[in-house]
């Protein structure tokens, strides 16, 4: 893991992951994702912190309850996971934990989307299709709302789509880069 990065090790924790889908749509506190997310109080204020300092949330109101003040943050838009070239095993390792949970829960006899794919295309369609399906992704979180709100579905959406090298040219890399660094493993 990077120690350069905070927004990278703050994107490679599922918990935190779920915290900024959940604070998409509407700002939320740290008590709300604690309760939101079956988790204390304590651990969701650190994790929410981790995503302040890492610049993945802003605060959007401070407001009185119960006596004292509440902070409310909301995940900061325009930033996506697609940017993370660096560090994509953590993240898909993120991303693969919280696909594992989200399956687990997934609402008997409804209709849902699966696929797996590992294909050789031309490069333009690879261009239109990521376009498209970033265009997708984009509306769905456009039509975010607060967690419980009044007439929506909880749903589950775990997307990652990239060009991937072929075996022998992930060799040669290899082998390339053993011959520059005879250390490393």
């Amino acid at each position: 893991m990077t120690t350069t990065d905070p927004a990278l090790r703050a994107l490679a924790h599922p918990v935190r992951l779920r915290m900024l889908s959940l604070m998409w749509a509407a700002p939320l506190s740290a008590a709300e994702l604690s309760r939101e997310l079956g988790i204390s109080h304590a651990l969701a204020s650190q994790h929410l912190r981790r995503l302040d300092a890492a610049g993945l949330v802003e605060l959007s109101e401070v407001r009185s309850h119960r006596g004292g003040r509440e902070r409310r943050y909301r995940t900061v838009h325009g930033t996506p996971l697609s940017d993370r070239r660096d560090g994509a095993p953590l993240l898909a390792e993120a991303l693969a934990h919280n696909l594992r949970d989200r399956a687990a829960r997934r609402t008997p006899g409804q209709d849902g989307v699966t696929s797996d794919a590992e294909l050789w295309v031309a490069p333009e369609a690879w261009d239109a299709f990521r376009t498209r399906l970033a265009e997708l992704l984009a509306d769905l979180h456009e039509a975010a709302r607060a967690p419980h709100a009044p007439g929506s579905v909880l749903l589950g959406a775990t997307v990652m789509a990239f060009l991937v090298q072929a075996e022998e040219e992930a060799g040669e890399e290899a082998e390339e880069a053993a011959e520059e660094d005879p250390a490393a493993p």
